[in-house]
């Protein structure tokens, strides 16, 4: 024997079946796999009180001897100390201090991923609340892990967000390769204006794939660069990356127009890290 059961009662039955799944399969609608999206693969929201040093490394040093100061003229001196990077209130963050650290007049911290996790292709996104003023160069950024083509720049650097305190707001999205790069002012990039950069938190975003990077801000697309299909001094983007989170102080781009050294400390603040594979 059976009844007929209204529209009303069909309704909530249903919507009692889809609860009862998602609590028997632990699904986290935030995390989960995006409605015919990526997977999510990797990610660090920054829960604990903590740097998780299965996930980060912190570089210690000015990138002496060799290219100090990294090549690009930068000031600050990367540390592991609590004063440069610790994990607080479910946030990320790194600062750069006006304080003499070893032989240089400030201090920063550099965040790797390398030795722990890298990839080839999918979706990078890390969602942060960027430094302000003159002479603070934060970096969202990837770099391979073997240089299968060579040393920088032929192996390929991909800048998921890079933004310089003496233009505010104007974030910039970048490749560098053998034939694109600063060196030759040859490389390809675009950039866009977006509000409130060191107010709120903005999700900064790559999608490589095989064929082509997209570069997206809060979800909209702002750039994109295709793979020529030449060599590999046009596009050595096949081989695995590791993530990189640092903020810089001064620097050939970074210091062009001088250092406010009224603005010290400043902060990048990073919400989350996510990654995703197609």
């Amino acid at each position: 024997m059976f009844s007929i059961k209204t529209p009303q009662q069909t309704v909530k039955a249903l919507g009692l079946v889809c609860v009862v799944m998602l609590f028997f399969c632990g699904c986290d609608l935030q995390h989960s796999t995006r409605l015919g999206g990526p997977e999510l693969v990797w990610s660090d929201e920054f829960n604990g009180d903590e740097l998780d040093p299965t996930r980060w490394t912190a570089y210690v040093g000015d990138g002496c001897p060799g290219l100090c100061g990294f090549g690009n003229n930068e000031l600050q001196y990367y540390s592991d100390r609590a004063e440069n990077v610790k994990v607080e209130n479910g946030k990320l963050i790194i600062t750069a201090l006006h304080d003499s650290l070893e032989s240089r007049a400030y201090s920063s911290a550099k965040l790797l991923t390398k030795g722990q996790r890298s990839w080839q292709y999918g979706r990078i996104e890390v969602k942060a609340k960027l430094p302000q003023g003159r002479g603070t160069w934060p970096a969202i950024w990837m770099l391979p892990d073997k240089n299968k083509y060579g040393g920088w720049p032929r192996s390929g650097e991909i800048d998921i967000m890079e933004h310089v305190g003496y233009n505010p707001g104007m974030i910039y999205g970048t490749v560098h390769t053998e034939s694109f790069n600063h060196m030759k002012g040859t490389q390809k990039g675009d950039s866009t204006v977006i509000a409130g950069f060191a107010e709120n938190f903005h999700e900064y975003a790559i999608e490589w794939r095989e064929n082509k990077i997209d570069w997206f801000i809060d979800g909209e697309p702002y750039h994109s660069f295709d793979n020529t299909g030449k060599n590999s001094e046009d596009w050595p983007f096949d081989q695995s990356f590791h993530l990189i989170l640092n903020l810089a102080v001064g620097g050939s781009w970074g210091g062009s127009r001088g250092i406010d050294d009224s603005i010290w400390p400043q902060s990048m603040e990073v919400d989350y890290v996510r990654i995703y594979s197609f």
